[in-house]
């Protein structure tokens, strides 16, 4: 386990930004901190990140106390805020040569450190480039490649997409999922469900301060539809293979899209009976060219369980 919450709430005077906050990531997943803004996102990442002290519970990165092991906790991740500043008349190197420095990265082991994140980064042309002259775009990238000079198991990433262009926002969503590829576990907040939906294995929803649900995405969409829907396409005769997957227990509405040969099929069992849908298929003589479960839809499961509210 890299990162467990256990109670975590902070309050500002007589308002409750975060309040019993409790969850548990595994090291490798990429988990969507989901909420609108002013739901708490921040002071959570904020608090993970050990700038702001929890005034009730914890939590614990890679088995350090985030209250009383600051400084370990602080060498297992990497902080990328919403916005952060820059500094003028400074090059990229420089910019992540001083970031190695404070994690008390040897100087003779940082020119090669920073070669390799402005390579993970595309940024090695611009590694001689002053900050300032840098694309919003751009300038999100070296907030990244700062984040990654020390090697951290946990990224926490607030908002890492906000207020880039459509181009901007694919690059950082491409250079994540590098990233996952990596074995990263990867903690990101975002109100923008389109950036999350495709290469996230778990979620939350955080509302007023509270977290609404949390888990595998898959899990929680079929806790609120009820069903899992899987789509099946055939070669031919696709009204034979409804026939055929009707009786089958747990499976309940097959609806037919008759243009393209695929079907629509309501499955309310167990995930790991699924195979069984393809098995009837095949032992009927049919001819099946896909089957695949439907996308996870982030916008349909943060509509059902929100009301609106912010903090």
């Amino acid at each position: 386990m890299i990162l467990e919450m256990q109670g975590l709430s902070k309050q500002f005077r007589n308002v409750t930004a975060v309040w019993n906050l409790s969850l548990q990531l595994e090291e490798g997943d990429i988990f969507g901190f989901i909420g609108p803004n002013g739901a708490g996102k921040t002071t959570t990442i904020k608090m993970l990140a050990t700038l702001l002290k929890p005034t009730a519970g914890t939590a614990y990165i890679d088995g350090h106390d985030i209250r009383t092991q600051q400084e370990e906790v602080r060498g297992l991740m990497g902080y990328m805020p919403d916005f952060f500043g820059v500094y003028d008349d400074v090059k990229v190197w420089e910019y992540l040569d001083f970031f190695a420095a404070a994690y008390r990265i040897e100087r003779s082991r940082r020119p090669q450190i920073i070669e390799d994140v402005l390579a993970l980064t595309d940024l090695g042309g611009k590694r001689d480039a002053y900050v300032e002259e840098l694309s919003r775009g751009m300038k999100q990238r070296l907030c990244l490649a700062k984040t990654l000079v020390h090697d951290p198991k946990l990224l926490l990433l607030d908002e890492p997409a906000s207020g880039l262009d459509p181009r901007a926002r694919i690059e950082i969503r491409e250079l994540l999922k590098e990233l996952r590829s990596m074995g990263k576990t990867i903690f990101i907040s975002s109100h923008i469900l389109a950036e999350l939906s495709d290469f996230c294995n778990k979620i939350g929803i955080i509302e007023n301060g509270q977290l609404v649900v949390s888990g595998d995405v898959q899990e929680i969409l079929q806790q609120i539809s009820g069903h899992i829907t899987i789509v099946i396409k055939v070669v031919a005769d696709a009204e034979r293979a409804r026939q055929v997957l009707a009786p089958i227990p747990h499976v309940g509405n097959v609806r037919v899209v008759e243009q393209d040969n695929t079907l629509l099929v309501e499955y309310v069992g167990e995930r790991d009976q699924i195979s069984e849908l393809l098995q009837r298929l095949v032992g009927a003589g049919l001819s099946v060219t896909s089957f695949s479960e439907e996308e996870a839809d982030l916008e349909d499961i943060f509509m059902k369980m929100t009301r609106g509210i912010v903090s």
